[in-house]
């Protein structure tokens, strides 16, 4: 079921309902779950108060079922009501309930009631088991409580010898960044009887992979060998990983290669590793014979199969590639997800086949996200339709992020069109926190439009917001100084790019040299490009032609050639 086809399941209740057709319990469940994979708690809940409506009462199962959905939301403030309604019912919770309970409180913060619920668990004849601890300490370590996971797990939890529990917890440690306190906490493992698994294992050596510390989950396998424990599908996978992250394609076919003929299967999200890697790397041959034998082995590729495989031809330039796979995907009857759909109308507009993009975001089979219209939006305005893109920005609402708005600004600003400052006015009124590149797009707009006074407004204001100028924007200011005839200034500019560790460029003497050549003081420009040499900066064909044809205007053709000779020499 989809979002657009709610309207359709309501209108089919209630010719049920009118109809006097008594629905089953299984009904509701499966809507309520329905309802849960689309984010809709709301209307899982009410569903929920219509069951008797349709001859249904409230059983255990539909009550964990919405109970299930409205946690899945955090919509904690609901979770407790529909257990009071629950309890009045008479209805006796299970361990799922319980479990569904222990998670919200764990990850509401409540700690002291996650405690409690298991108390109370306990006095019904409901004994915890290893999932009602596990959710406890991962639901901790989730909400980066990872300190108090450690104390439960190394105090009352502990002493049943769970692994799954001491699991959760190297887990939430890892995800730390704290892996010698990982170690520890497997030797503590091993001190309190309880044995360490594949999972213990994987479960840091992924999470290794994950900060480029392959060596050291290679070094977690050795010791796992040493151990008698068997690596899995998703040990192997965690190294490729890491290999992968690192561009290390071929140490990551060895173990590809290590693992096959070790007789474990490769799982789709192993080839998927695989092939993303090699899409990364450009190797796009390789990443589709990845593909094929993907097929071959029965494990079919899937949405994310294909949707790297696609992005990774539009990067590299192979259109016809790009094509031949998102083809390839439908007649495989593998729907797009909004990524691949993304990557499609990122392909069509650098090609320039803008119908071609409008009509896929209208047929996409699931909602639009930002950077769907962001890829639309950049062609639009890479190639000055400006106006276009601004249309598709109006149309995205509330979608519109801060990406959304340097692509149109960076539009504006290549056609110079003042609507610039209605986008920029846009943007303050949102209250979208401005980055360095924003600052700069807006900068440059202003000074293009010769309103170098507005240009060191938003200069003070990025500062004040603690954004620091960087050379870019320097540069963008000194060049409207200099274009202005305030070349005094842009001097005074570069002075204080100094002092700021900012070291000046070519483009930056460029600006200076055409600046004070334009307002007649060629001497003062002979003077930049001597301090140009003297910083390490080697003026270029832009720079002696400026100050040539300013010579020849003042002192004629020899006087030019033997000072442009004196400046060389020095």
């Amino acid at each position: 079921m989809y979002v657009n086809d709610i309207d359709n399941v309501q209108y089919l209740m209630q010719q049920m309902k009118i109809d006097g057709v008594k629905c089953s319990e299984d009904l509701f469940i499966n809507l309520i779950s329905c309802y849960r994979r689309l984010g809709l708690g709301e209307q899982a809940l009410k569903t929920f108060y219509r069951l008797r409506d349709f001859g249904c009462e409230p059983s255990v199962a539909i009550y964990n079922c919405v109970l299930d959905c409205l946690l899945s939301e955090n919509r904690f403030s609901m979770i407790s009501p529909v257990y009071a309604n629950m309890k009045r019912d008479g209805m006796e919770p299970d361990k799922w309930t319980y479990n569904i309970l222990l998670k919200a409180l764990s990850r509401n913060g409540r700690v002291d009631g996650a405690r409690k619920v298991l108390d109370e668990m306990s006095k019904r004849g409901c004994v915890p088991d290893e999932v009602s601890y596990t959710t406890v300490v991962s639901e901790l370590c989730g909400s980066g409580r990872v300190k108090e996971a450690k104390e439960a797990v190394e105090g009352d939890f502990g002493r049943f010898g769970m692994v799954s529990v001491w699991n959760a917890l190297v887990l939430g440690v890892c995800k730390e960044g704290e892996f010698n306190e990982a170690f520890r906490v497997m030797e503590k493992m091993v001190g309190e009887g309880v044995r360490l698994n594949v999972i213990t294992f994987t479960t840091v050596m992924n999470c290794l992979a994950d900060v480029g510390e392959v060596g050291i989950a290679l070094a977690v396998l050795a010791k796992m060998l040493l151990r008698g424990c068997s690596p899995n599908v998703f040990t192997f996978t965690s190294l490729i990983k890491g290999f992968c992250l690192k561009g290390k394609m071929e140490q990551a076919y060895e173990v590809y290669d290590k693992m096959t003929r070790e007789g474990v299967s490769p799982n789709v999200v192993t080839y998927n590793t695989m092939i993303n890697g090699f899409c990364c790397i450009g190797d796009m041959r390789k990443a589709a014979s990845l593909c094929l034998e993907m097929e071959k082995c029965s494990c079919p590729p899937n949405v994310t199969t294909y949707g790297t495989l696609i992005n990774g031809y539009v990067k590299s330039g192979d259109f016809e590639g790009a094509f031949e796979t998102w083809n390839k995907m439908i007649t495989q009857g593998c729907h797009p997800n909004v990524v691949v759909y993304t990557s499609m109308i990122d392909f069509l507009s650098r090609n320039l086949m803008f119908e071609e993009a409008y009509d896929l975001i209208d047929n996409m089979n699931c909602p639009p996200n930002a950077a769907t219209f962001n890829a639309l939006i950049k062609g639009l305005c890479a190639n000055g339709k400006v106006d276009s893109a601004m249309k598709l920005f109006y149309r995205m609402g509330n979608l519109a992020n801060l990406t959304t708005y340097n692509e149109l600004l960076m539009g504006f600003s290549k056609v110079n069109d003042f609507a610039a400052f209605d986008v920029i006015l846009e943007m303050e009124e949102s209250g979208i926190g401005l980055n360095l590149a924003t600052y700069n797009t807006i900068i440059n707009i202003y000074c293009n439009n010769n309103m170098v006074n507005e240009g060191f407004k938003v200069m003070a204001k990025m500062i004040v917001k603690g954004v620091k100028p960087d050379v870019i924007t320097f540069n963008i200011m000194i060049n409207g100084c200099c274009k202005c005839g305030k070349v005094d200034l842009a001097g005074k500019l570069l002075e204080v790019m100094g002092r700021g560790g900012l070291r000046a460029d070519l483009v930056t003497y460029t600006s200076l040299v055409y600046g004070t050549c334009e307002s007649g003081s060629v001497e003062k420009g002979e003077e930049w490009v001597h301090k140009m040499v003297n910083d390490g900066v080697n003026p270029d064909k832009g720079i002696w032609s400026v100050l040539v044809r300013c010579l020849m205007s003042k002192i004629g053709h020899v006087g030019a050639i033997d000072l442009v000779d004196s400046i060389l020499v020095s």
